[in-house]
């Protein structure tokens, strides 16, 4: 755990399942649920309300760096709330209409999946069949 929190000062770490067969790194292809809110609480974007996960090939910066960053190490379930300063976010020119320059961000993120694999209870139904 210190480990991580090195590498992602930004984290605070809200659920992580007892064991963890999979979690994400660099290179993966992860499916993460999100909701971003800016620090006076207004939701700028939430993939929980739309039930539709974003995507994205984890430490390339397809996302933003605070993203790739926070979600590194995660394991498929655990959530994560994600405090990201405006460096590792959008920077100061924003996200206009919705982000404003300088502006951190907060994200509750939950992983989904990693290289297609939804979670481990799933795998050890299949074994089962």
């Amino acid at each position: 755990m210190p480990l991580i929190l090195l590498l992602c000062p930004c984290c605070n770490f809200q659920y992580k399942p007892e064991s963890c067969s999979i979690s994400a790194h660099k290179g993966d292809r992860v499916k993460v649920h999100y909701r971003g809110t800016l620090t006076d609480g207004t939701v700028f974007d939430s993939s929980f309300e739309r039930g539709d996960p974003i995507e994205f090939e984890l430490g390339t910066g397809q996302v933003i760096k605070g993203w790739d960053q926070g979600i590194l190490g995660m394991c498929i379930g655990e959530k994560r709330k994600l405090k990201i300063p405006s460096k590792l976010g959008y920077g100061d020119q924003g996200s206009p209409p919705t982000i404003p320059g300088g502006a951190t961000l907060i994200f509750d993120t939950e992983l989904v999946a990693v290289n297609g694999e939804p979670s481990s209870k799933s795998e050890e139904d299949d074994a089962d069949l």
